[in-house]
C-alpha cells in the first residue's frame, strides 16, 4: 500500500501507472503510431505557448464553470472516451464516478469495457461515442440503446486510418483471456501483483470483450471483433454524417476534424459541434499538435458551433491555452488513464482536481474573473506557431 496515494502532477501519475500495469497494458496506453511524432508533438506545442500575466488587477473568485452541448459543467474539461479498460476492475464506472464527484461529463467510448447502462447510473453526464461501423441497422440499434440509457448527447470519431506500426513495437495484446493465454503472459503479469491481485479480488479478469456493441439477443464481440467490423464497413460519407445526426436526434459532437474545409462543412452537416483531434497522435503520424490547427478552425467556425479540442492535455495551464486560442472545452485521455491506474477512481479525481488548480492559477495570474474572459491577448505565441490545414492558400504557396 502506497502511503501517501495522492500525486501532484499527470507526469507523476504516469511514472506511477508504469510501474503498476504489465507493460502490455501500459504500451496500449501510450499507443501512438509511426514514428510517434504527433503524440510528442501534442505535448511538446503546449510548452512552446507563454502566458502573458498582469501585476494588478487580479480577481479573488474566479469561475471555471461552462456547458457543452448544453450540459452543465464544474470545468471546461470532459472526459474522453477510450476503449477497452484493463487498466482498473472498475474501468469506467470508476471514471464516471470520478467525473460525477467532480462535476464534469463523462464520454463512454462505444468500445468500452462497460455497459453505458452502468456508466449512465454513475454519472447522469454522459456523451455517448460511437464509430461509423457495421450496418446503419445495428448504428441505429446501439443509438437507441445509448439513448434510453440517458446519454446526453452522442460523439462521432472518423479520424482513423488503422495504422500500426510504431518504431518502439506495438504492445501484444490477446483476443481473449483463456488458461492457455494467462501462461503465456504470465511472465509480463506477475510482476505487477498489485495489479493482479485487484482484478483477482473483484472476482474477474479483464474479458476484452465490448458490451456496448452486442446485438439484441447475441454476445458481445470482443475488442478485435468489434474493431475488425469497423475496418470493413466502408467509410461514411457526408450523406451519411448527415444520417447519423438525425437518427440520433439530439446533440451531436463529430471528433477528429484538423482541416478548416472539413470544420465548414460539419457545419453545413447541421453538427452542433466539433473537437480538433488527431486522436491523440494514434492516427496518421506527423498531423500537427491540434492546439496549432485549433486558432485558425475556431476562426472559421466558433460563431456557428462549439469547438472543442483534445490531444496533448496534461496540465490545467494547457487548458487554458486551448480556452484562450478559442475552445469551449477539452476532452482528456491518457491523464486520467494514468490516474486511474495510479490509485482508482481517487486517482480520476486527483487528475481532475489537478487540471482544476492549473486552470485557476492561469485564470488568477491572467487577471480574469472567468474562464470564458480567456484569449489571444494572454498568451505568448511564437512566431509559426500555428499550422493550418484545408484553407484556401494564396497562389503559388505550399503551405503554412
Amino acid at each position: 500500500m502506497r502511503s501517501n496515494p495522492w500525486f501532484e502532477t499527470v507526469a507523476e501519475a504516469q511514472r506511477r501507472a508504469k510501474k503498476y500495469l504489465p507493460s502490455t497494458v501500459y504500451g496500449a496506453l501510450v499507443a501512438g503510431s509511426e514514428r510517434g511524432r504527433t503524440l510528442d508533438d501534442n505535448t511538446g506545442a503546449f510548452a512552446e505557448l507563454g502566458f502573458a500575466p498582469r501585476v494588478v488587477g487580479h480577481h479573488a473568485e474566479r469561475d471555471l464553470s461552462t456547458t457543452v452541448l448544453g450540459v452543465p459543467s464544474a470545468l471546461p474539461v470532459v472526459i474522453s472516451p477510450t476503449g477497452v479498460q484493463a487498466v482498473h476492475p472498475d474501468g469506467e464506472v470508476a471514471v464516471a464516478r470520478a467525473a460525477a464527484n467532480r462535476g464534469v461529463i463523462m464520454g463512454l467510448s462505444s468500445f468500452a469495457a462497460k455497459p453505458v447502462e452502468e456508466v449512465t447510473g454513475a454519472n447522469p453526464n454522459v456523451f455517448y461515442q460511437m464509430y461509423w461501423s457495421g450496418t446503419r441497422e445495428a448504428m441505429a440499434q446501439r443509438m437507441e440503446r445509448a439513448r434510453t440509457a440517458g446519454a446526453k448527447a452522442l460523439i462521432a470519431t472518423l479520424d482513423w486510418s488503422f495504422s500500426h506500426g510504431r518504431d518502439w513495437g506495438s504492445p501484444t495484446i490477446p483476443e481473449t483471456i483463456d488458461l492457455r493465454t494467462a501462461v503465456r503472459f504470465a511472465p509480463n503479469v506477475l510482476p505487477h501483483p498489485r495489479w493482479l491481485w485487484a482484478f483477482l479480488r473483484s472476482g474477474r479478469i479483464p474479458d476484452l470483450t465490448t458490451p456496448n456493441l452486442q446485438p439484441p439477443g447475441g454476445k458481445a464481440p470482443t475488442f478485435f471483433g468489434a474493431y475488425g467490423e469497423w475496418m470493413q464497413t466502408a467509410p461514411p460519407t457526408w450523406d451519411d454524417i448527415e444520417w447519423m445526426r438525425t437518427e440520433w436526434g439530439g446533440p451531436f459532437l463529430l471528433k477528429g476534424v484538423t482541416r478548416v474545409d472539413d470544420a465548414l462543412r460539419a457545419v453545413d452537416a447541421g453538427v452542433s459541434a466539433i473537437s480538433v483531434s488527431n486522436h491523440g497522435g494514434n492516427n496518421l503520424d506527423t498531423t500537427p499538435a491540434t492546439i496549432r490547427l485549433l486558432p485558425a478552425i475556431a476562426d472559421a467556425v466558433g460563431d456557428d458551433i462549439e469547438v472543442l479540442l483534445d490531444g496533448g492535455i496534461r496540465r490545467g495551464g494547457d487548458v487554458a491555452k486551448a480556452l484562450a486560442l478559442g475552445a469551449r472545452a477539452v476532452l482528456v485521455g491518457r491523464a486520467y488513464l494514468w490516474g486511474l491506474a495510479a490509485n482508482g477512481q481517487a486517482g480520476v479525481e486527483n487528475v481532475l482536481d489537478i487540471l482544476r488548480g492549473g486552470l485557476d492559477s492561469a485564470v488568477l495570474g491572467l487577471g480574469h474573473s472567468s474562464a470564458h474572459d480567456l484569449s489571444p491577448d494572454d498568451l505568448v505565441v511564437p512566431d509559426g506557431f500555428t499550422r493550418v490545414a484545408g484553407a484556401p492558400r494564396a497562389a503559388g504557396t505550399v503551405g503554412r
